[in-house]
């Protein structure tokens, strides 16, 4: 099948990656304009272009890629079918029935249902789930809700972080729209509508879901620990500044003091709502990420120490 495939960012590349070596043919890839990117800010190519330009693919940029005249440029590429992988932008019915046989799969990064929306790995986390894994389904207007052809599961590690679940998820996703266009080409794919009664939702984060609330528990911290690594960066505020706790674990027991006071021995660990939170990687601003060791002989966090607030949100 000729493929016309729409995706932006790292977690997209290993799907295109395994479409360029495979039995189909890409022939254009769609993805957001050039972007002010790194320290410098230049505008460069999103991570799916540079893959694409490194392949000699057909790259198209567009603003908004609901217009006519985007759309009739695709049109002349004469896909068969459309892929998208974390593309970022709506897709408009004039997009979505373009290819020849009328529609665009997506493949969305939770079981759906479940976590529909912009940040489904980060909100998995949150919740406490204990698998995710990869849906491949039918673009339609409303959002993750199309009907869903093919879905991988795997296991959530007690300790992964979101960029480490990230990784393997996007490796996954390659493997389920590969398989997804095996059954497409072949006739035997099988759509199966969603359930709307068990949909949740996975907004994008923003900065203040990684302000870490010392009220609530310290399982409930650590998981948002976990979902904010490696970027946002769950925070608190120490010294007036935001202090980010980048890998944490979680020990049961008496809280004797108020939530959000550090408590220097036997190790480090913070006062919660409902027992300790131990920070095992953390980051001044400006400064690097050092395990707690390595950090408190940089600077020390005296027993008694209060951080937040849990009201106060970094700039």
């Amino acid at each position: 099948m000729r493929l016309l495939f729409f995706g932006t960012p790292d977690f997209a590349v290993p799907t295109l990656e395994r479409l360029l070596d495979g039995a189909h043919q890409v022939v254009g890839v769609v993805t957001q304009p050039d972007r002010p990117r790194g320290r410098g800010r230049r505008p460069s190519p999103s991570p799916v272009a540079a893959c694409a330009e490194r392949a000699g693919i057909p790259i198209f940029r567009p603003e908004k890629v609901g217009t006519p005249e985007v759309a009739a440029e695709l049109a002349q590429s004469a896909p068969d079918l459309g892929v998208v992988v974390a593309f970022g932008q709506f897709l408009p019915k004039r997009i979505r029935e373009l290819p020849a046989r009328g529609y665009l799969i997506n493949g969305h990064a939770s079981l759906l249902p479940r976590h529909r929306g912009a940040a489904p790995i980060a909100h998995a986390l949150l919740a406490g789930d204990e698998e995710t894994g990869v849906s491949v389904m039918r673009v339609e207007r409303e959002m993750d809700a199309g009907p869903v052809a093919l879905m991988k599961r795997t296991p959530i590690g007690a300790e992964e972080s979101c960029g480490e679940l990230t990784g393997r998820i996007a490796a996954l996703t390659a493997e389920a729209i590969a398989g997804c266009l095996d059954a497409i080409e072949e006739g035997s794919v099988v759509w199966t509508e969603q359930d709307p009664a068990l949909a949740t939702v996975a907004p994008k984060i923003e900065r203040e879901d990684a302000l870490l609330d010392w009220r609530e528990p310290a399982e409930a911290l650590v998981r948002r620990v976990r979902a904010m690594a490696p970027r946002p960066g769950a925070f608190t505020r120490w010294e007036g500044e935001p202090l980010r706790i980048l890998a944490a674990t979680d020990e049961a027991g008496d809280v004797d003091r108020a939530p959000g006071t550090v408590r220097r021995r036997p190790v480090l660990a913070v006062a919660t709502g409902r027992g300790w939170l131990l920070p095992r990687t953390l980051q001044r601003a400006g400064g690097k990420a050092l395990a707690t060791e390595a950090f408190l002989r940089g600077r020390d966090l005296p027993d008694g120490t209060l951080l937040g607030p849990g009201d106060e949100v970094a700039a």
